[in-house]
């Protein structure tokens, strides 16, 4: 089977939409509550449409169907979908803070077989190549083992707020470059 990564594109949206809803409900169930998952879709999770403006977001196709999604940012945002309250959107200077690594979802199905992997080398390939040293991202629960494979180190647990005095748990993640 082939796999082919490339460059997200606006037109996506409504797939990625899709996806990253079908693998927030399915394969973060064993690590956050129903509740919290319906919360965070759309804020904490979701599509950032400025990292896809931003030719930093990369989906994963095989046989015509998107089955992963991830990507990096210059920007400020940790995490969070174009919803999210707070955003920060300046630029990030490569030369004494980390790239973000943002929003990496699996389809259901789709799950161990080296697609966020393989999202994660070109995002670090690219941010490298745009001068970053260091990268750093908000892992959900679910996430932690992916990261942790690739020589991520938590630096810290957050709660993200969300409506209904609802909270999940994020844990900010770092690791410099090779």
């Amino acid at each position: 089977m082939s796999f082919i990564l490339r460059t997200a594109e606006l037109a996506d949206i409504p797939i990625l939409k899709d996806l990253i809803a079908e693998s927030v409900m399915i394969l973060q169930a064993d690590d956050y509550s129903e509740a919290q998952r319906r919360a965070a879709l759309g804020t904490v999770f979701g599509v950032d449409t400025q990292l896809i403006i931003d030719q930093t977001y990369f989906v994963i196709e095989t046989a015509g169907e998107t089955v992963a999604c991830g990507g990096w940012s210059f920007r400020k945002t940790l995490y969070g979908a174009d919803a999210l309250a707070g955003r920060e959107d300046n630029r990030l200077d490569p030369a004494v803070d980390a790239a973000r690594i943002r929003a990496f979802f699996v389809k259901p199905g789709w799950t161990r077989r080296g697609l966020g992997g393989q999202i994660l080398k070109a995002c670090e390939a690219a941010a490298t190549a745009a001068g970053f040293w260091r990268f750093e991202l908000g892992a959900t629960l679910t996430g932690i083992p992916l990261y942790r494979a690739y020589g991520y180190e938590p630096i810290e647990t957050t709660e993200a707020q969300m409506a209904g005095g609802l909270s999940l748990a994020i844990v900010r993640m770092g690791k410099n470059g090779g």
